[in-house]
C-alpha cells in the first residue's frame, strides 16, 4: 500500500498540484473505514449499549421519584386527615368526660343536700325530743320546789292532791302571765 501511496505521490498533475494525494487519501479512507467498522463492532455498541443503559436507569429514577413525591403527597394528606380525626375523637372524649364530671359533682352535691337537709332534720327531731324531756324534768323540779316552798309557808306537809291542785294553779298562773 505504501508503494501505491508513493507512486501517486509522484505525478503532481490535477489535484496533486494542490497538494492532494488521490491515493494517499484512499488508503487514509480505507485506514479509516476499517478503524470505524473495528470500533463499531466492539467499541461503539457496547458503549452505546451501556450508555441506554444508564438513560434507563436515570429515567426510572427520575419515575420513581415522582411516583415517590405523589406518595408523599397522598401520605401527607392521609396523615393530616387522620390527625384531624384524632383531634376531633380528643375533643369529643374531653367533651363527654367534662360533662361527666359534671354529673358526677352535680349527683355528688344532690346526695350531699339530701343528705344535709336529712342531718338538720333529725337534729330538729332530737332538739325537740331533748326539749320536752328537759321541759318534763324541769316541770318535776318544780313542782318539787313549790311542794317544798308551799310546806315552808304553810308550815305542814300537805296531801298529795292538795299539792297537785296547788302547783297546777301556780303553773296556770305563771302561763297565763
Amino acid at each position: 500500500m505504501i508503494q501505491l501511496a508513493a507512486q501517486f505521490a509522484e505525478t503532481a498533475s490535477g489535484p496533486s498540484a494542490l497538494g492532494l494525494n488521490f491515493g494517499a487519501f484512499l488508503v487514509q479512507l480505507l485506514t479509516f473505514l476499517v478503524v470505524f467498522l473495528i470500533l463499531k463492532r466492539w467499541a461503539f455498541g457496547p458503549i452505546l449499549k451501556r450508555l441506554n443503559e444508564r438513560r434507563e436507569l436515570i429515567e426510572s429514577g427520575v419515575r420513581l421519584g415522582d411516583e415517590m413525591k405523589a406518595e408523599k403527597a397522598k401520605l401527607a394528606e392521609q396523615i393530616a386527615a387522620s390527625m384531624q380525626d384524632a383531634r376531633l375523637k380528643a375533643d369529643k372524649v374531653l367533651a363527654d368526660a367534662q360533662a361527666d364530671a359534671r354529673k358526677v359533682i352535680e349527683d355528688a352535691e344532690s346526695a350531699a343536700g339530701v343528705r344535709t337537709e336529712a342531718i338538720v332534720a333529725s337534729a330538729h327531731r332530737q332538739i325537740q325530743i331533748t326539749a320536752a324531756r328537759e321541759r318534763a324534768q324541769l316541770e318535776r323540779e318544780l313542782v318539787g320546789l313549790v311542794a317544798d316552798v308551799s310546806e315552808a309557808v304553810l308550815g305542814d306537809k300537805l296531801d298529795t292532791k292538795r299539792d297537785t291542785a296547788l302547783i297546777d294553779k301556780a303553773l296556770r298562773a305563771k302561763e297565763l302571765a
